[in-house]
């Protein structure tokens, strides 16, 4: 095939290919889909746009025997060490997702991870921007009650922003008295295996779009938020647990519901606290992020659980200035 001959042969392959595309798409356009109906996808940079932040990160999972009530002692007994091993284990995922989160979304970021048992002294000396803290795996009538307590007398007063993720959300709503609950409304204590559970993506409602962590959701040419949240109030966020927090603690305000679990989100902003507290893993956001092969919309799983997060940086430093 001589140079002109190949030129057209390329030239019209390139044409059949353009439009065997271009019938595609209108079949595409057509398609009676609720959401994301145009016929692209948005790639997704990640940008940093916070300067700089200093987090304190609360590893909410057990430890040390020491962390045990005599409860989970008597009832794990010879099975205590293999149970901390894998605390320990988990512990180490969650509080590095945290970490991974902060420092993928702030050019100068500082971090210190502490206990829950730490938390008050590690405030004071490390002087944090603001608290984040991780979920949990154990019940908490076995945790050692007196860190429970100094706990709770801690979030009562603290000044800090604060972001309690899953077990820690649970954890805030029983230190501001209101009891947990199985997601088929049995006590804990009643039931502690083969409970019904949250996993995986979920769809849950937002119950009030003005509150300042949904920045920019009444525009919906930002392109920061997905067309569900925009069109419908709905955050699609990674779920995995079996307790809910029963109602919403004096002072706070809901923020999120779902069909299982009514309590999802909610923030206090009184007495000069902002403590912002979510059922949901939106720490999972770079974890999955990473994982996938391109930077295109359509595969970005957890990305409202990144803007959650960012916007609560934004808010903190606000709050502390």
């Amino acid at each position: 095939m001589d140079s002109f001959n190949t030129l057209r042969y390329h030239y019209r392959v390139m044409l059949d290919a353009g439009l065997a595309f271009s019938k595609e798409t209108e079949q595409t356009k057509s398609l009676p889909f609720p959401y994301n109906k145009q016929d692209f996808c948005y790639y997704e940079p990640i940008e940093k746009r916070i300067e700089h932040v200093k987090v304190l990160i609360v590893n909410n999972c057990l430890r040390y025997e020491s962390d045990l009530s005599p409860l989970a002692h008597r009832d794990w007994n010879s099975a205590t060490a293999t149970k901390l091993r894998f605390e320990n284990k988990i512990s180490a995922m969650a509080t590095d997702n945290i970490a991974n989160n902060v420092i993928r979304l702030v050019r100068q970021p500082k971090t210190l991870t502490v206990h829950l048992s730490e938390v008050p002294e590690a405030a004071e000396s490390f002087s944090p921007d603001a608290i984040v803290m991780s979920g949990t795996l154990t019940d908490f009538d076995y945790y050692n009650p007196e860190h429970l307590e100094k706990f709770a007398n801690f979030i009562k007063k603290t000044q800090i922003p604060v972001l309690a993720i899953c077990g820690a959300h649970q954890l805030v709503g029983l230190s501001f008295g209101q009891p947990l609950r199985t997601l088929d409304n049995l006590d804990p204590s009643e039931k502690r295996t083969d409970r019904v559970v949250e996993y995986q993506y979920r769809f849950v409602k937002i119950t009030d779009t003005s509150d300042p962590i949904f920045e920019g959701i009444a525009n919906t040419e930002s392109g920061i938020w997905q067309e569900y949240t925009t069109q419908d109030d709905i955050l699609r966020v990674w779920q995995n647990h079996g307790l809910q927090v029963k109602g919403v603690p004096e002072g706070f305000k809901l923020l999120a519901t779902a069909y299982l679990c009514k309590n999802q989100m909610m923030v206090r902003r009184t007495g000069g606290q902002m403590i912002y507290t979510v059922q949901f893993h939106l720490e999972k956001s770079f974890e999955d992020w990473s994982k996938n092969p391109t930077r295109w919309q359509h595969v970005n799983e957890s990305r409202d659980g990144r803007i959650l997060f960012e916007n609560f940086l934004k808010l903190a430093l606000e709050h502390r200035s």
